[in-house]
């Protein structure tokens, strides 16, 4: 007898098409990003300096302590705590529950720490100290600000589509917004280039793609309680009875 599973991540031909050429297109992008910067040994592009020098021109002390403030939810335990909470969304018994919240944070852990082999693989500076408006440390490029948020903000969607895709699309916006904004403090701050943040948001975004098609063909296992259970017995109750029982 084929035992029935849980139900998984929905998935179809043409949501892994989508997710495929999405994390293809991202991770091309990146690629092609992250030569250019090697290329170059680290130095800004003029979009870059453009940026910086639009955001230093345009500062306020009360837009700086806004700033701060933003840019701060970025990173740390604020993003692991919303995937977490994700997660817990996700799951309909407590087992399920737990599982996922562990999945969701080991995806932004993986993340984090791919990023950061990039980021000390590629060795790229950071703007000039006279130019920042708040305390970094390491490598630029990609922005692991911008990278993290941008990821805690795709599981956030994504649980929010499952759970409940009719009202929660002002959720979905906010959580969308919340990575763009994080980026941008990085630039306005002064503590990275403009294609840093471009670069984690592509690293972001392919590293969500290419999670995303895993779980739509990887579903989880079954147990023996809860639904896959209860359609399994259904099924036993209705099956014929055996002559030779």
């Amino acid at each position: 007898m084929n035992r029935p599973r849980l139900p998984r991540l929905p998935g179809s031909s043409r949501t892994d098409a989508r997710l495929l050429y999405a994390g293809a297109a991202a991770w091309l992008l990146f690629g092609a990003l992250t030569a250019l910067v090697v290329s170059r040994g680290g130095a800004p592009f003029g979009p870059d300096s453009a940026c910086l020098s639009w955001a230093v021109g345009h500062r306020s002390d009360t837009a700086v302590k806004v700033a701060r403030a933003l840019t701060a939810t970025g990173s740390g335990v604020v993003p692991y705590t919303l995937v977490a909470l994700a997660g817990l969304a996700l799951g309909r018994t407590p087992r399920e529950r737990a599982r996922a919240a562990l999945l969701c944070v080991a995806f932004l852990a993986v993340g984090q720490s791919l990023r950061y082999g990039v980021m000390e693989a590629v060795h790229r500076a950071r703007p000039p100290h006279t130019f920042w408006a708040t305390d970094a440390g390491g490598y630029a490029f990609p922005s692991g600000h911008t990278s993290t948020s941008a990821m805690t903000a795709g599981v956030l969607i994504t649980a929010l589509s499952l759970c409940s895709p009719r009202v929660a699309t002002p959720l979905r916006a906010l959580a969308a917004c919340w990575a763009v904004a994080i980026g941008l403090t990085r630039v306005y701050l002064g503590v990275h280039w403009s294609t840093d943040v471009l670069g984690g948001w592509l690293f972001a975004t392919g590293w969500l793609a290419l999670c995303l098609g895993a779980a739509t063909r990887w579903p989880p296992p079954s147990s023996g309680t809860g639904p896959a259970r209860a359609a399994e017995v259904r099924t036993e109750d209705h099956a014929p009875e055996d002559p030779g029982r």
